[in-house]
């Protein structure tokens, strides 16, 4: 992979000390703009107080605007397997795309090749386990849909960048024990439909619509056996 090129941004502070300060989250985002320029240009805004450590345009060219070393302000009021300080120990990429309010789209090839030889570096520098590389949606499903069922989760798995369900066998589960299964795979669940809608834009992407059936049940199932 090409060296990254350097856009520095100055919206970034000093992770806290301690266990905290370990990288073991990678959190993928869109940017949600109109193009490039305008996504950096806000990433690289001071007063707008927001940024990622990588940004990736659609041609496969890798922004860097943070170093790893520091906290980048990407991921906002999220949280993951109990842990609601997730810009402190996490890694952000975004990549180029309008998002679902400016002409939502799938992304490019030359974007996502970009993206698993990015994401392997990383891993190779960091103890992230499979089941911490997230969307946006997955660490903040009230507020987000980010990077949407549009992206290629399968096709990052294969990369060895996450985790896919592959096989599962459908069953019938009641909400508690649903809210259980999520909860125990990483999700926050206060709003359940939202975060069945999250889970689906990620892992169900052909019907993402909150409702807690079989197809989904036996997908977390799957998905619970893969991250022991």
């Amino acid at each position: 992979m090409s060296a990254p090129v350097e856009r520095p941004s100055p919206n970034f502070d000093r992770r806290p000390a301690g266990a905290e300060a370990v990288v073991d989250m990678l959190v993928l985002h869109y940017t949600g703009m109109r193009d490039a320029e305008e996504a950096l240009a806000r990433l690289c805004d001071a007063a707008a107080k927001v940024s990622a450590h990588y940004v990736i345009d659609e041609e496969g060219t890798v922004l860097a605007l943070v170093d790893e070393g520091c906290r980048a302000w990407h991921a906002g009021a999220a949280s993951w397997r109990g842990r609601g300080d997730v810009n402190a120990s996490s890694l952000g990429i975004e990549l180029v795309n309008p998002g679902h309010e400016f002409g939502y789209r799938a992304f490019a090839d030359a974007q996502m090749t970009a993206l698993e030889g990015l994401a392997r570096d990383i891993l190779a520098r960091h103890p992230i386990p499979p089941r911490n590389v997230v969307g946006h949606s997955d660490v903040a499903p009230r507020r987000k849909r980010d990077p949407g069922e549009l992206f290629d989760w399968a096709r990052l798995a294969a990369a060895g960048v996450g985790l896919w369900p592959g096989a599962s066998e459908p069953r019938e589960a009641e909400g508690e024990e649903v809210s259980a299964l999520l909860a125990a795979f990483g999700y926050e669940t206060d709003d359940l439909e939202a975060t069945l809608r999250a889970f689906q834009r990620r892992f169900r992407q052909a019907r993402v619509d909150g409702a807690a059936d079989a197809e989904t049940v036996g997908l977390l199932d799957a998905l619970l056996r893969l991250a022991t």
